[in-house]
């Protein structure tokens, strides 16, 4: 279990100009809209030498959309040997709740809808063409069982997968506007 901030006391850090802040979520989540100053590290790529380093004494600070991918960083650098380092509560949806400074891009759908997407199509097709041939209920059964796995263990392949979709990478180029 990793260290955590609340949003409020992080724009307090920040506005300070000190604290160095790591955004884990894919790409294109970050572009379409991020805490002004953070710093994207996708959490495949993850690592203490991937990471930006923190000013002497301060702490990391890991933030995604919602929490639980910062917390999942930090106990990966946690576990590669890397002190200090705090998980955002509640992400990026609550420092913009919080009225933290936001970069805005171009808007894409966040991770989680995509996988609730996918995972939702392959039942309905598993299902529907069960119907068919028995054996496309082994599909439906299979989507259900990585689902269950994804609860348990905070580990979601398809989101992975999905994750390294080309949809979900930034092509160079394009600004953002920034809002207070």
């Amino acid at each position: 279990m990793s260290a955590t901030i609340r949003p409020i006391d992080l724009g307090h850090v920040l506005a300070s100009g000190n604290g160095t802040l790591v955004d884990v979520r894919t790409p294109a989540e970050f572009q379409s809209g991020h805490v002004r100053g953070a710093v994207n590290v996708p959490l495949e790529q993850v690592s203490p030498t991937s990471v930006p380093k923190p000013q002497e004494g301060e702490p990391l600070y890991v933030i995604c959309q919602k929490g639980s991918r910062g917390g999942k960083a930090c106990d990966q650098l946690a576990a590669a040997g890397m002190s200090n380092v705090v998980n955002v509560e509640g992400g990026t949806s609550a420092c913009e709740q919080a009225g933290l400074p936001m970069v805005y891009g171009k808007q894409t759908m966040s991770l989680e809808r995509q996988v609730r997407i996918a995972a939702g199509t392959l039942v309905v097709l598993g299902v529907g063409l069960g119907f068919v041939h028995p054996a496309f209920f082994g599909l439906a059964a299979f989507v259900g069982a990585g689902l269950v796995f994804a609860g348990l263990t905070d580990t979601c392949g398809m989101g992975m997968l999905l994750a390294r979709m080309p949809w979900n990478q930034v092509r160079t180029g394009g600004g953002g506007c920034v809002r207070n």
